[in-house]
């Protein structure tokens, strides 16, 4: 019989295998782009006012739909722009807290909390949009709820968190959670000054990511142990 059975059936198949390496490839490339550019439009003038057409064209991609036929809604875009950033941060926080001593105070907790994000802007910038990214999510009720529940859904995150609490003073309930709103505003506004100073060469209290994070954590500590009055 003359069938080549072999040959042909090995020449249809190969350009079918290879051809979907490439293909992911290019299409894993534009999803780095497609967010790169929505956290930067975002940080720099808010979720709500930059369009997907505005990010697909920012982006360079030629089809104004791309921004949603790779990531959905907008709320599913600023949650992939989260997770994109939040796998490198929590392995810091995981080394710090195997780094603990036995009995952590408040200023220990504190800085597992702190430190990782300001070591991961220190290491991908200047410039970097994150920190003004978060700020501007923080503002927004329904999209804050999304950085809420990325957050806690990490493990080194909740122990910190939960530590923290175990650990500050005897506060009635009133002030307690007043000066946690306090605190999370100024953990949220003052990374995102930091950054922007750094992005457009204005002065910055303290240059350097790390010197900053040691005056916030001051800060918050003094917050915290502030006397109650009234």
């Amino acid at each position: 019989m003359g069938w080549q059975t072999g040959p042909v059936n090995e020449t249809k198949s190969r350009p079918a295998t290879a051809e979907k390496t490439p293909r992911a490839g290019r299409a894993g490339a534009t999803r780095d782009v497609i967010l790169a550019t929505a956290e930067r439009l975002f940080a720099e003038h808010g979720v709500f006012a930059v369009s997907n057409r505005q990010i697909s064209e920012a982006a360079g991609q030629g089809n104004n739909t791309a921004v949603g036929y790779h990531f959905g809604t907008k709320t599913d875009l600023v949650r992939a722009i989260v997770q994109r950033h939040t796998g490198q941060i929590e392995q810091v926080r995981a080394r710090m807290l195997a780094e603990l001593d036995a009995d952590p105070d408040v200023r220990d907790w504190l800085n597992c909390l702190i430190r990782p994000q300001a070591e991961h802007l220190a290491e991908i910038g200047p410039p970097t949009w994150f920190a003004r990214f978060g700020a501007q999510v923080m503002t927004d009720p329904g999209l804050r709820q999304i950085m809420i529940e990325e957050s806690l859904s990490s493990p080194s995150l909740q122990q910190i968190v939960d530590g923290l609490k175990l650990s500050l003073p005897a506060l009635p309930p009133a002030v307690r959670r007043e000066r946690g709103e306090m605190a999370r505003l100024l953990m949220v506004h003052l990374l995102a000054e930091q950054e922007r100073g750094l992005a457009e060469g204005t002065p910055v209290a303290r240059p350097a990511w790390d010197e900053m994070a040691t005056g916030l954590i001051d800060a918050l500590v003094g917050l915290w142990s502030a006397p109650v009055t009234g």
